[in-house]
Formats: structure tokens, C-alpha cells, sequence
């Protein structure tokens, strides 16, 4: 790929919204557009084909664009043309969806990606800071996704779907995103409320979630704290685990609750260097990813430079 081309484009797939920005080879995003990916679901065509329907609308409409990134929310083939696994989207599961592309638009070069790993690359090519080059990576969200970095290029494994740290076994034999992915966290927040019911305050005004437990938090309420705490006691030692395994000295953390990582951190520092020797700890970094919303479109684009 010449890197001189001006913009790319990147579509970032999720089970709300298809997200899609025009950007430009140095992170700046021109134009973002959402599609609803229900709307997309009900099509009579079916997902699939009313997804590649949409890459084309955008291609049309950016005729410039040569290099197509995708951000894909589960396992992909390790050729990257057929998506196996995609639970928000079960309709995805098993189909040539590169195959598909390059048979509709053969002009077009298109780069499909699991969506933590191409969050990844996003920060090696368009973060704020620049990295090692590296670094664990991990997704804090509606689950839990993770991706490694080895000398700028994603670790893909024997198979092609490697780092799924989300459904490592963690306490009581039970997947990590299941204890502190949103539902987990909620979970913890009302055993929490329960455990110090005068201590509740705001958090028993609204609807649980994520923005209300980090504002609350910031606010300085015990239960958002004590929370906070056991995320970052539970991360703590998933992380010991896999910095043994890894050998990685760095680790960015992205997603949404990623906005609540300082409460995160004194817990989960604790735990990590209890667990780590120093050899491990020296030189050992914790810190939040710098794209923050734009994390999906940005990662995605930045997959046009695994040419």
C-alpha cells in the first residue's frame, strides 16, 4: 500500500450500531456515520448481504477510498475472510464475509480484524502517545476483549484467534468477562449496596450502569469505590497470570469502563506487584488507551497499514 493514500475507511461492527468514519492517514477522522445494526438484521437480504450493501453506499460515496479496515466484535479465520464466532451477530457466524467483499468490489483492498485487536493497532498508528510497540491491550466493556502487540503486529496464534482473556477462568471457575464485564460490574454494585446500604446514596436514585458507578465514584461514594476495588483485585490476577505467560511489561486499557481506570488501579497495582517479581515490575506500566470513543473507527482504519 502506498502509505501517501489520504483516507481510508473504518467500519467498526457492532450489535447496536455499524459505525464508519472516513480517516485520514494521520488519525483524524473526516467524516462518521452510524448505521443500526437491527435495521440491518430485518433486512429482507438478511444481515450479511445488507452489511456489504452498506460498504458499498460508503465506497460510492467516498469513490477515493481503496483500503477498507473492519473491526469485527469476535473470532475471525486466521486468513481473515470468514468470521466464525460473532455473538452480538450470530448471522456472521460462518460466512466468507471477505470473500464476499472481494468478489463485489475487486478494487478494493479490505482488512477484516477481531475489534480488540484492531483497537489495538488503532493505538500503535494513532495514539495520542507513542508506544513500544509491545503491549498487552484490553478492552473494558460490555465483555472483555484483549489483544497482544508484538514489535507493532498483532499475535494471532495458532489459529488466528489468540488473547481471549475474556473467557480465561478467574474466581469460582468463572469466565472473566462474566465476573467483571457491564453485567458483572452490576452485579457487583448491587451486592455492594446490599453490604452498605447507608452508604448507597445516589446509586440507589437511578438505573444501574457504567457512567453512573464512574461518576459516583468520582463523587467519592464508598459503594462505587468498594466496587471499583474488587474490578481492579479480579483484573489484578488476571493479569498477574497472563504477564507471566507473555512476558509484556506494558498494558493500555480501553473501552468504557476504561473512564473509571483510576479507581481501578490501587487495587489491581497492589495485586500485580504482590504476585510479580521484580524482574516482571520493573519497568511495568498500567495505563487507560488515548482513543477513547473513537477507539472502534480509528482501530479499524488502522488496519489498512497491515499491508
Amino acid at each position: 500500500m502506498d502509505i501517501k493514500e489520504k483516507h481510508f475507511l473504518g467500519i467498526d461492527v457492532g450489535g447496536t450500531y455499524v459505525k464508519v468514519g472516513l480517516v485520514k492517514t494521520d488519525g483524524e477522522i473526516v467524516e462518521f456515520q452510524k448505521e443500526d445494526t437491527n435495521l440491518l438484521k430485518l433486512d429482507p437480504v438478511g444481515f450479511n448481504e445488507a452489511f456489504v450493501t452498506v460498504v458499498g453506499k460508503y465506497l460510492q460515496k467516498y469513490p477515493h477510498v481503496s483500503h477498507v479496515g473492519i473491526g469485527l466484535p469476535g473470532l475471525v479465520s486466521k486468513d481473515r475472510n470468514t468470521t466464525l464466532e460473532i455473538p452480538a451477530i450470530p448471522e456472521l457466524n460462518g460466512f466468507c464475509l471477505g470473500n464476499r467483499l472481494k468478489e463485489k468490489f475487486p478494487s478494493i483492498v479490505f482488512h477484516l480484524e477481531n475489534d480488540a485487536n484492531a483497537a489495538a493497532v488503532g493505538e500503535f498508528h494513532f495514539g495520542l502517545k507513542k508506544t513500544s510497540g509491545n503491549y498487552l491491550f484490553i478492552t473494558l466493556g460490555t465483555g472483555i476483549g484483549s489483544a497482544l502487540i508484538i514489535d507493532g503486529e498483532v499475535f494471532k496464534g495458532v489459529r488466528g484467534n489468540a488473547m481471549e482473556m475474556g473467557h480465561m477462568l478467574s474466581r469460582n471457575n468463572t469466565r472473566l468477562e462474566v465476573l467483571i464485564g457491564r453485567m458483572g460490574i452490576i452485579n457487583i454494585m448491587k451486592r455492594k449496596m446490599a453490604e452498605f446500604p447507608e452508604e448507597v446514596g445516589d446509586l440507589g436514585k437511578e438505573v444501574l450502569g457504567m457512567h453512573l458507578l464512574v461518576r459516583t465514584a468520582n463523587d467519592g461514594n464508598k459503594v462505587s469505590l468498594e466496587v471499583f476495588k474488587e474490578v481492579g483485585e479480579i483484573l489484578g490476577e488476571a493479569i498477574v497470570s497472563t504477564v507471566r505467560i507473555l512476558d509484556v511489561t506494558e498494558v493500555y486499557f480501553g473501552g468504557g469502563i476504561s473512564a473509571g481506570l483510576g479507581h481501578i488501579l490501587p487495587s489491581m497495582e497492589k495485586i500485580v506487584k504482590n504476585n510479580l517479581t521484580k524482574y516482571y515490575t520493573e519497568g511495568f506500566s498500567l495505563k487507560r488507551a488515548t482513543l477513547e470513543n473513537n477507539a472502534g473507527t480509528l482501530g479499524a482504519a488502522a488496519l489498512c497499514f497491515m499491508d
